[in-house]
């Protein structure tokens, strides 16, 4: 057998690794892909936060998203579009926000912020973030739930997240921005 297509049959065996590589390949490319929207170059990218956006998506939210998607199929059974409905709803209202939450919490941590730190991440950017993902992750879920067979689940969910991922590394740096240009306003204010 070639290293391909054990590559191949392993990840048959092991979903929710087919899932951590895509995970991982692509928050970091959309990490990079903001970043150069933001006007950095290969020389002054944040490749600590690229990094971080692999480590993240690949350890952490690949694995809750399959287990999410493990657990809801077993409530779920059906492959039809009510079924996926359903399915895309109540991931809405509970593992997208707690995913978000823990997006901007984890990555704040990594970046050494500090539980209080992360606390106001949260606080910050939570509610703006998924008032945007209420209009986007229904829609592309019942998709998913009615479509994609449950091993390339995560792997569909991870290519969205492309975007998706783009839309929360601009949040993310939005907040780094103000961050410095309040440090520099108040530089230059007269004491």
């Amino acid at each position: 057998m070639s290293v391909l297509t054990k590559f191949v049959a392993f990840t048959n065996r092991h979903p929710v690794v087919r899932g951590m590589i895509s995970y991982a390949t692509i928050w970091p490319t959309s990490c990079i892909i903001q970043q150069t929207m933001a006007g950095k170059t290969p020389e002054n990218y944040d490749w600590m936060q690229v990094l971080r956006f692999g480590l993240y998506g690949g350890l952490f939210t690949a694995p809750t998203l399959y287990a999410w998607i493990r657990i809801s199929t077993m409530i779920w059974p059906k492959t039809n579009l009510k079924t996926a409905v359903i399915k895309a709803v109540i991931e809405q209202m509970t593992y997208g926000p707690a995913a978000l939450g823990c997006f901007f919490f984890g990555m704040s941590l990594l970046e050494g912020k500090g539980i209080e730190g992360a606390k106001k991440e949260v606080e910050m950017k939570f509610l703006p973030s998924y008032k945007v993902g209420i209009c986007v992750w229904p829609f592309l879920q019942t998709i998913n739930f009615c479509f994609v067979p449950e091993r390339n689940r995560v792997p569909y969910t991870s290519a969205c997240s492309l975007v998706w991922c783009c839309f929360l590394a601009y949040m993310h740096q939005l907040q780094i921005k103000k961050q410095a240009e309040l440090s520099l306003g108040g530089q230059l204010l007269p004491q």
